[in-house]
């Protein structure tokens, strides 16, 4: 099973159904008052003319109904993000920060479209460098609206390192991932290998989990969600009730939580 959200931004936009019951209300720069309908149009047309004219003809309605509203929750999310932990990251600059870039990276895919047709935005590790850090995430695209934590692809290293704190760890990973809170919001997907990788036992109590090459946990909201100013205390709820599945990850690689 492939991780949904990271690297979504090839799929064409769903959900017409949705559009028609968006509400109205345009969040400032500085304050959020909840995502736009401005900004799920945008994506939808943007997956019909995914061509660098339009886009550039069209720029200013991605900075004012995406990337405005996008850095507004970021900014507004930052304190509710300290309270999860103080060693993730709510970063509003324009370049390397939260929000990740619309523009693909084409030069290794077969699809050659140039823009991304969701928002995606990654509360990552302090440490980490790039999304295959550990983070929380935030996906937005028409029909699909999801939330992620966990650490996606992960280098050959970090995976051996997880595996291991699993493997050493069986009843606190078990602990972690089979919480009340977790289970009622978050599960567990991503790919994994079809063997025991070597050194693992094939009979280990966790044999599944020690499978995975991805170890994210995804939770579902709704479109309508992202409408109102709420969503901010949604979303901190949701990556609350995911910290301990995000502690025994950070305390695997070695990382502060």
């Amino acid at each position: 099973m492939s991780p949904r959200g990271f690297d979504r931004g090839k799929q064409q936009a769903a959900g017409s159904a949705a559009s028609k019951t968006r509400k109205a209300g345009l969040p400032t720069e500085t304050t959020f008052g909840g995502f736009p309908t401005a900004l799920f149009e945008f994506l939808e047309e943007l997956a019909d003319h995914n061509e660098r004219p339009w886009f550039l003809q069209n720029k200013h309605r991605y900075e004012q109904y995406v990337r405005g509203p996008a850095l507004a929750f970021i900014r507004a999310f930052r304190p509710h993000l300290a309270k999860i932990s103080k060693f993730f990251l709510a970063s509003d600059r324009l370049v390397g920060g939260s929000l990740l870039r619309i523009y693909r990276d084409t030069r290794f895919s077969k699809d050659k479209t140039p823009y991304k047709t969701n928002v995606g935005i990654q509360f990552r590790h302090e440490l980490g460098q790039d999304i295959h850090a550990p983070g929380f995430y935030v996906h937005l695209e028409p029909g699909e609206c999801f939330l992620a934590a966990g650490v996606w692809r992960p280098d050959r290293d970090s995976l051996a390192a997880l595996r291991q704190g699993i493997a050493d760890d069986p009843v606190g990973w078990k602990r972690a991932v089979s919480g009340r809170r977790f289970q009622a919001l978050w599960t567990l997907e991503g790919d994994a290998v079809q063997r025991p990788p070597k050194g693992f036992p094939p009979d280990h109590p966790c044999i599944d989990d020690l499978k995975r090459t991805d170890y994210i946990a995804v939770a579902d909201v709704k479109e309508a969600d992202a409408y109102r100013p709420e969503f901010v205390d949604q979303v901190a709820r949701a990556f609350d009730a995911a910290r301990p599945f995000m502690q025994f990850l950070c305390n695997a690689l070695q990382l502060p939580f």
